[in-house]
């Protein structure tokens, strides 16, 4: 090893001195890039004329090879030094290579790998190189073997970084298409992995959250969205081709139909992969996207597009929009093909589908006039259902407008109470009543209460009747159930008006329901701040019943049932009231004493409300609230005083 190590650092020197005599630019030289690969392996030599040399060997070395009996060290050797001439910027030199007529077998074979460091350059734009390898991935398309091709682009489609995302599938979904068009009616499954993982990359970038951003498209969302609109084309049509075949099929001799049926069976196959793009793109970005209509925003609506576009492909590949929507309540044909029709048809896809078409008035022409109200509300329940049990506050606001924008086509008081016995109409108010008391945001809230009591005004007197029933009965929400009572004194006060009477909000149907009104939870013990809007509701509801109702009419039947309202209501109310004024006094008294013995206002004191522990609060805090409830029993304790002395003031009538 020393005496090779001498032997190469003569002629180390020897050579240099060489290339100073002749004024040559001193630069490393092959026996110093010798040197330094013999004796330190772990660092490669990097050259340009090495790298070309060697890339130039390997293909004159395959031109004497037959086609396809390539062996995988020629595929490595042609991989690696192909890399790095277009690395080190010979790419001109590849490109003449690459472009011999000698070299198409060894191009159609192995050049499928050069696809990587081309892609590299491609994305950098600025590159000097950029003509000769646009030239070289073009000629790769075209001429290297479809499957390795589709491979290496799928391989290079994945990326991390939102704005390389965006570039590289505008850069390869044509390429793509191109590649998959060469297959022929082989193309289904290879289809369907590009379309993946083309959506897999595009749930990578952010969404628009204003109208600014989505004009802008600074996420580059609306652009790859209308890419992905132009690489399905030509598949969408030639499933629609098909669809037209299949038709003909019907009118076929048996021969000509036999023939027929291989050929429908591999483009069932295709339209089962773009039925799944066409799902998946409903889902994600559609459902998650809130669309400017065509008039909120001054340049065209690329997302809105977008939207359109699915709907389209849908109907051309043989997919019904009413259908679709309609599916819950039409029991469709068994589904053909590779998937169950669960997978084939996701429900958060068709409620997605229900949005665009009902709320955006997409595709509207699609559907029929004859549909009623009712029966399109029926229909959209389960879209409505699904939306507003989620917690992802963009789906909460698509299950609202949907819900409403069914409703307000809804006449008042027209839906009957039988639609109550199908599931949905019960656990749609009770996931509106979860948004109203606990989703975040304020406007979410505040459009759940407003459709809450829409979905009240559509439904008749009956329905009302079982539906407060219902409602007082499940549901836990002091807030909910104050609600709920303020709308049976508003029905009641309907029913009390000249010409308004109904057997519902009077008379022996009103008091089962009146009894589900005046109980307190635990009796006596009853937490009067946790249940302050329902106590307090059914206090105004009594109050309004006896000096709305004369003793002598008694058409609420109030009067006969008072005695009862006052053994399980009044009376343990009353009780209640004393107690935890006398609880709230002790407390107060005990801060205010704990000040007088200077103790500082900074202190923090931990409070409890119900079981449920508050957060610390100083001193100050804590006397504020003591007080606060101490009126709020005073409240209370005024409106039942008014009660007791109008029932015996009437009673002694």
């Amino acid at each position: 090893m020393l005496f090779l190590l001498g032997t190469i650092s003569t002629l180390i020197r020897d050579d240099t001195n060489r290339r100073r005599d002749r004024g040559a630019e001193l630069q490393p030289g092959i026996l110093h890039k010798l040197a330094w690969a013999l004796f330190v392996p772990d660092c490669p030599v990097k050259t340009n004329g090495m790298a070309l040399d060697q890339f130039s060997d390997v293909v004159q070395r395959c031109q004497a090879l037959p086609a396809d009996s390539y062996t995988p060290e020629d595929h490595k050797l042609f991989m690696t030094a192909g890399r790095s001439c277009i690395e080190e910027g010979n790419s001109a030199q590849v490109l003449s290579i690459v472009l011999d007529d000698t070299n198409q077998d060894m191009v159609r074979c192995m050049g499928w790998n050069l696809l990587a460091p081309l892609v590299q350059v491609l994305l950098q734009k600025e590159d000097k190189n950029l003509p000769h390898c646009l030239a070289i991935f073009n000629h790769l398309i075209e001429t290297c073997r479809p499957k390795e091709l589709l491979i290496g682009l799928l391989e290079q489609l994945e990326q991390e970084e939102p704005v390389i995302i965006a570039e590289t599938l505008h850069l390869l979904l044509k390429p793509l298409q191109k590649v998959l068009l060469r297959l022929g009616s082989r193309k289904a499954s290879s289809l369907g992995m590009a379309l993946s993982s083309a959506l897999e990359q595009l749930a990578k970038l952010p969404i628009p959250q204003t109208k600014e951003q989505e004009e802008n498209d600074i996420f580059l969302l609306s652009r790859c969205c209308a890419d992905l609109t132009d690489f399905v084309k030509p598949f969408i049509q030639e499933a629609k081709q098909e669809l037209r075949i299949s038709d003909c099929k019907l009118s076929a001799s048996s021969e000509e139909s036999t023939k027929l049926d291989w050929v429908l069976l591999g483009q069932e196959e295709l339209r089962t992969e773009l039925l799944k793009f066409c799902m998946s793109s409903l889902n994600h970005p559609l459902l998650e996207v809130q669309l400017n209509g065509p008039d909120t925003l001054a340049s065209p609506c690329p997302l809105r597009d977008f939207a359109t576009e699915i709907l389209n492909n849908l109907n051309a590949i043989g997919e019904s929009t009413p259908g679709l929507v309609y599916q819950a309540l039409s029991k469709r044909k068994e589904a053909t093909g590779f998937l169950e029709e669960e997978v084939r048809y996701p429900k958060e896809s068709l409620a997605s589908l229900a949005h665009l078409v009902f709320v955006h008035h997409l595709a509207a022409d699609t559907f029929p006039c004859v549909f009623n109200p009712v029966f399109c509300l029926r229909c959209n329940m389960d879209h409505v259902n699904l939306l507003l049990s989620r917690s992802e506050e963009f789906r909460i606001q698509k299950g609202l407008e949907l819900y409403e924008n069914r409703l307000v086509r809804v006449e008042d008081n027209s839906l009957p109470s039988e639609l109550l016995e199908i599931k949905t109409f019960l656990t749609v108010p009770q996931n509106l009543t979860k948004v109203m008391t606990i989703c975040p945001r304020h406007d979410l809230r505040s459009k759940a209460l407003k459709v809450f009591q829409l979905s009240i005004e559509k439904f008749n007197l009956e329905a009302k009747y079982n539906f407060f029933k219902f409602m007082l009965k499940m549901s836990n929400h002091s807030g909910i159930e104050g609600y709920i009572i303020k709308n049976i004194r508003s029905q009641i006060d309907v029913a009390l008006r000249p010409g308004n009477s109904n057997i519902w909000f009077e008379g022996v149907h009103l008091l089962p329901l009146l009894r589900f009104v005046f109980t307190l939870q635990d009796g006596p013990e009853t937490d009067l701040l946790q249940y302050l809007d329902r106590v307090m509701e059914s206090l105004n509801l009594l109050r309004y019943l006896v000096i709305r109702d004369k003793v002598t009419e008694n058409r609420t039947g109030i009067w006969t049932e008072l005695q009862k309202i006052e053994g399980v209501f009044m009376k343990p109310l009353r009780i209640g009231l004393n107690m935890s004024r006398a609880h709230y006094e002790r407390e107060l008294s005990t801060t205010l004493e704990k000040n007088k013995r200077n103790v500082k206002e900074t202190s923090v004191i931990s409070v409890s409300v119900g079981d449920e522990k508050l957060p610390n609060m100083t001193s100050e805090s804590q006397i504020q609230a003591l007080h606060s409830a101490l009126h709020t029993f005073d409240m209370m304790e005024s409106v039942l005083v008014r009660i007791e002395e109008l029932t015996e003031v009437k009673g002694s009538i």
